[in-house]
């Protein structure tokens, strides 16, 4: 079964809040926030009591309250033909946000959906911490200001009516965008709306919509942008038509961050059919012509003799103790019984469908760029001091994108094509090639998870976890200058993954004395946030763990979570999932069911897979592919408070499923002599129809809380650990290294050297 299940839950009072009316041709409404009083956690439970910085302060809070002081500057407008417009300081990379946005504009104001229009910002340096995207914050942060600010548009809609019609404002009605006075006279707010406009900035009280109301909120919703993106009609980077700007392709190192030491033959490259220039930057030779066919062809011919890179030598062998030699210690052994587990993670790709693109026309006095970014104000600063040009002589626009899962939180692709317009003086339409992505794009870190559990009787008395990882890159920090540049400080950006590994990691069971760790090392690498950053491994580490200590006190792994998971929301979904996928059914040799809950963001998610191990399932032929086990059956139940489009919602979660499989089972790069062996999506192997569950069914839980938390990253950790889980049960054995998969090499490496390989010429022989 496919498909999504929602109720209703609790009912959420009205409260008032403060926003603006502000000076305009048009009425432009904006909000002004306090913070909100936060809601007592629920820590009823049954154990021994365990202590959790997330539940007074996570993630997830911090970046809320951060973006609050500058929510007022954010701003919705009416316009005369009846739409309502709205910039969204966010990046749209797939995940919905401009459609559960726009229902949130079309449910305070009462405006049909089809009318308003999301749109993305350009860089506002002003906003500072309110334009970043990510850690699943978009919907939490914006929900209460972009409501408000239509409720601001409504109100002064009403009131203009209201002198229009000769009525008091009580006795109208709004409704399709269309407001209704005595006597059934109508008039549309497009007419109303210089109107409805602001003189002068004026402060106003409104009330929102209390929850039994809503229409929109909550209901399921197809994307408004769905049919252009079906039809081709949707603008991505490379679709932008911006005079001048031509291909350009960069020859990389063939190693990790090579430099360039000297190219032998530049002036027989640029007399090439269609190229225009080559020119040496920083991370490679640049080449500009007509087409990209002529861009692969000219990268291929040049003759670039390489100094070494910052991962020269280096293999998986090779960092992985490097890890083990900086793992942090655990203490003397216990002497209660106890359970421990030691884990390994590889190296995974972090590239988005979108290859890794920018637009950039650089002028000696000025800069415009386009391109997807999720901290485009750490962006435009970057770029800005790189060019020496003043920050408002830099123009960022930011585009939707295809796909990012943390990929796009960095501007490498902006940097280089702004590096290479300057240096050329023409405009340059700049593209990663698929190999490029694979071999010098930002990866997942390797990282190893060391769990200790102590127990008596059937009573888990402490958590131990010590996870040991190359150093993650986190110099976007929240979205601007001052955190970007402490990232990157040398002793301060261990500090700040500290930060946010111990405000994003929770203990959702009542465990006893816990302590959670996190040791970096090894910079030689591009690394990044991969989507839920580092819960899918130490999720999965606890939870094979969790399972142990079940198996070893004689408890069902399903029951044993249930008791000692800490609330009633958490311990729903858990039951939702163990219900609808049958917990405990009578299953053959090789197969198994696993389950494994997180919760993160101010939600709650658990997820039940069904694997199958037998040895004419894992031994299946695949062309080009190592088979390996088979999610037969994924069953997923999330809470995220209240969801503003549960059909988006569903959408996400199928996404965040395939997510863990592959992290389970098959995704993950091989590091050989310092560089990666793995050069497009032909041979890096993210989940496969082959390794697709056939049964797939989604469950959103009524909601508890009745304010939306985080959802877009939650799926991942829970579905990895219950396919790891799954696993384990299956065989008879816990994995411990992940992908399970990844000692087998089930394809041939292309040559570094060209740094891409010719485009293929045979895709019709294995079309099916």
């Amino acid at each position: 079964m496919n498909g999504a299940e929602a109720e209703q839950g609790p009912t959420v009072g009205r409260r008032r809040f403060l926003g603006y009316v502000l000076a305009a041709p048009t009425l432009v409404s904006a909000a002004h926030l306090l913070p909100a009083p936060q809601a007592a956690a629920d820590t009823s439970a049954t154990g021994v009591p365990s202590a959790d910085i997330t539940e007074l302060v996570a993630l997830n809070d911090v970046m809320t309250a951060a973006a609050l002081p500058t929510s007022g500057l954010i701003t919705i407008q009416v316009d005369s033909d009846g739409t309502v417009s709205f910039a969204l300081p966010r990046a749209e990379v797939g995940q919905g946000i401009t459609t559960s946005t726009a229902m949130l504009i079309a449910e305070e104001m009462d405006v049909p959906l089809d009318r308003v229009r999301v749109t993305l910002a350009d860089a506002r340096p002003e906003l500072v911490f309110n334009q970043l995207t990510g850690a699943s914050n978009t919907t939490v942060s914006t929900y209460t200001p972009v409501r408000v600010a239509a409720a601001v548009a409504r109100g002064r809609l009403l009131r203009a009516a209201a002198s229009e019609l000769g009525a008091a404002e009580g006795e109208l009605t709004l409704e399709a965008g269309v407001i209704t006075g005595p006597g059934g006279r109508t008039i549309g707010i497009g007419v109303l709306a210089e109107k409805a406009a602001g003189q002068r900035t004026e402060q106003v009280s409104v009330e929102l919509k209390p929850r039994e109301s809503f229409s929109v909120i909550g209901t399921p919703r197809g994307r408004i942008d769905a049919l252009a993106a079906v039809t081709g009609r949707k603008k991505f980077t490379m679709d932008l038509d911006i005079p001048g700007a031509l291909p350009t392709m960069v020859c990389r190192p063939p190693t990790i961050n090579g430099k360039v030491g000297s190219v032998a033959n530049p002036a027989e490259v640029r007399a090439m059919p269609g190229v225009t220039d080559v020119v040496v930057i920083s991370t490679g030779v640049a080449v500009r012509a007509e087409t990209f066919g002529q861009c692969i062809d000219a990268v291929r011919a040049l003759q670039v003799t390489w100094r070494a890179g910052t991962a020269e030598g280096q293999s998986d062998e090779s960092v992985l103790q490097d890890l083990r030699s900086a793992e942090l210690p655990m203490g003397l052994p216990p002497l209660t019984p106890r359970v421990e587990g030691k884990f390994t993670f590889h190296f995974r790709g972090n590239s988005a469908l979108e290859p890794n693109c920018a637009i950039a026309d650089v002028r000696s006095d000025r800069a415009e760029i386009w391109s997807s970014l999720k901290a485009p104000i750490v962006a435009k600063e970057m770029i800005a001091a790189a060019l020496k040009l003043p920050l408002d002589a830099v123009e960022v626009h930011v585009t939707e994108g295809g796909g990012s899962f943390g990929r796009k939180l960095f501007f490498d692709a902006a940097l280089e094509a702004a590096e290479v317009s300057k240096k050329i003086g023409k405009p340059v339409k700049l593209l990663w090639h698929r190999a490029d992505d694979a071999r010098q794009g930002r990866v997942h870190p390797m990282a190893t998870s060391r769990v200790r559990v102590t127990h008596l009787g059937g009573t888990v008395l402490s958590y131990q976890q010590r996870h040991t990882s190359v150093a993650t890159d986190l110099s976007h920090g929240f979205g601007e200058l001052l955190t970007a540049m402490a990232a990157r400080l040398p002793v301060a950006d261990l500090g700040f993954s500290e930060t946010f590994f111990q405000l994003s990691q929770s203990m959702p069971y009542d465990f006893g004395v816990g302590s959670r760790l996190l040791n970096e090392t090894n910079k030689s690498f591009n690394t990044g946030s991969m989507r839920n950053v580092y819960s899918p491994d130490t999720t999965c580490a606890r939870e094979l763990i969790v399972d142990q200590v079940a198996s070893r006190t004689g408890k069902d792994p399903y029951r044993f979570r249930r008791d000692v998971l800490r609330d009633d929301r958490s311990k729903a979904v858990l039951e939702k999932v163990a219900e609808a996928g049958e917990w405990g059914r009578t299953m053959p040799e090789g197969t198994a069911q696993g389950i494994a809950f997180h919760s993160e963001y101010h939600s709650v998610s658990a997820a039940l897979v069904e694997i199958d191990c037998r040895p004419e399932t894992v031994n299946r032929p695949v062309r080009d592919g190592v088979t390996g086990p088979r999610v037969t059956k994924a069953v997923f139940a999330v809470d995220v408070g209240l969801a503003v489009n549960p059909r988006g919602l569903e959408a996400q979660m199928m996404g965040c499923v395939m997510d863990g499989i592959a992290l389970a089972l098959t995704s993950s790069l091989h590091l050989r002599d310092g560089h990666f062996l793995e050069a497009s999506w032909d041979n890096y192997f993210y989940t496969r129809q082959w390794n697709t569950p056939p049964e797939l069914r989604i469950i959103v839980v009524p909601t508890s809380t009745g304010e939306p938390g985080g959802a877009g990253e939650l799926g991942v950790a829970a579905s990895m650990a219950a396919v790891a889980c799954a696993y384990g049960r299956a065989t008879g054995t816990m994995p411990t290294t992940f992908p399970i998969n990844h000692g087998t090499l089930s394809f041939t490496p292309k040559p570094t050297v060209p740094p891409v390989p010719p485009s293929p010429t045979d895709g019709l022989d294995h079309a099916r």
